[in-house]
């Protein structure tokens, strides 16, 4: 079995995708698109308690739409969805979308995380967003850190926002016998980011006095009580794409799995306070099918990668009297302290 990083080690290896963000000068909010030009096979999995979603029942294998033609992902909470808009717009310029006997409607699946803390609440992506990310989508490896869906995210946040530290987005590829799988995640967990390699907590809720990473999963189990989060002002949100040939059932089935990768680079995950929903495309590029062993395996470890990069790609911010280091600036502090 030949096994590879891609070219760029991004979900840009997949065939038949681009990526685009769009990012806010104005504060750290935006949104991210993956345009299908010629659609992809869609499924979704929905599972933390308090998602922001759009089109994602129509994703159900039982259902009558077979094929999408962009994801957007968005930062702005409920309001961001409405980027999803301006990727339709833009599609139905450039002649894409599913011909219903008018015209064409492109179908945008989308999801969003909760980043309004971060700078003036009242900025937050809309459909003009969306059109200027798909504008600047293409193949070349998406930007990662604090960009696009990914530019106000935090994570962390068991302790409160003051113990908070930086999120972002990040992506990650691996190919096998001539398959590619790849993803792209926003990370704005509640929980903290851990590098499925070591066990080790690289970003997340910090020490009392902000120095050191405190490691919710250990204080929790000490006694120490979470302090009280409003529902949905989390979530992590991506795509997994693959260039196999998918059915819609096991295209669905790969983003049940997918969230296998969520669990083991994100502790605690899927709460009461985080919306997290991932997609799973297969554009059939590859012209090829692939074991759902394989593929599944694959889209569980491309999905913790794409965390931990996003992770370690973050930058410090300071907003709202504030301050959020990001992993960088807190590399080997984990403590079992109070």
């Amino acid at each position: 079995m030949n096994r590879a990083e891609g070219p760029t080690g991004s979900i840009t290896d997949v065939l038949g995708l681009e990526v685009g963000h769009f990012t806010d000068a104005r504060r750290p909010t935006g949104c991210t698109v993956i345009v299908l030009r010629e659609g992809a096979v869609a499924g979704v999995d929905v599972r933390g308690a308090a998602p922001g979603t759009r089109e994602t029942d129509l994703l159900h294998p039982s259902n009558l739409v077979e094929r999408v033609h962009a994801i957007m992902l968005a930062g702005g909470s409920a309001w961001g969805l409405d980027a999803a808009s301006g990727v339709m717009q833009w599609l139905e310029e450039n002649n894409i979308g599913l011909p219903v006997g008018f015209g064409l409607v492109p179908i945008v699946p989308a999801a969003v995380l909760f980043d309004l803390p971060v700078g003036d609440a009242r900025i937050r992506p809309d459909a003009s967003a969306g059109y200027q990310a798909c504008l600047a989508a293409g193949r070349s490896a998406p930007a990662e850190g604090n960009v696009g869906a990914g530019a106000g995210a935090l994570v962390g946040k068991l302790f409160g926002l003051q113990r908070a530290m930086r999120g972002g987005i990040g992506s990650a590829a691996i190919s096998v016998d001539g398959v590619t799988v790849g993803a792209i995640v926003a990370c704005n967990a509640m929980g903290d980011i851990v590098d499925p390699r070591t066990g080790a907590v690289i970003a997340g809720a910090r020490t009392a006095d902000g120095a050191g990473l405190r490691n919710s999963r250990d204080a929790l189990l000490a006694g120490e009580g979470p302090q009280p989060v409003l529902a949905g002002t989390n979530t992590t949100i991506g795509v997994i794409a693959t260039d196999a040939i998918l059915s819609k059932a096991q295209a669905h089935r790969l983003a049940v799995v997918a969230h296998d990768g969520l669990a083991r680079s994100i502790n605690p995950v899927h709460t009461m306070s985080d919306g997290d929903t991932l997609f799973a495309l297969g554009t059939g590029r590859a012209g090829k099918t692939a074991g759902m062993m394989l593929l599944s395996t694959l889209a569980a470890e491309v999905t913790a990668r794409a965390v931990v990069r996003a992770a370690m790609a973050a930058r410090s911010l300071n907003c709202n009297g504030m301050h959020w280091p990001a992993a960088r600036d807190l590399a080997g502090s984990a403590t079992s302290a109070p």
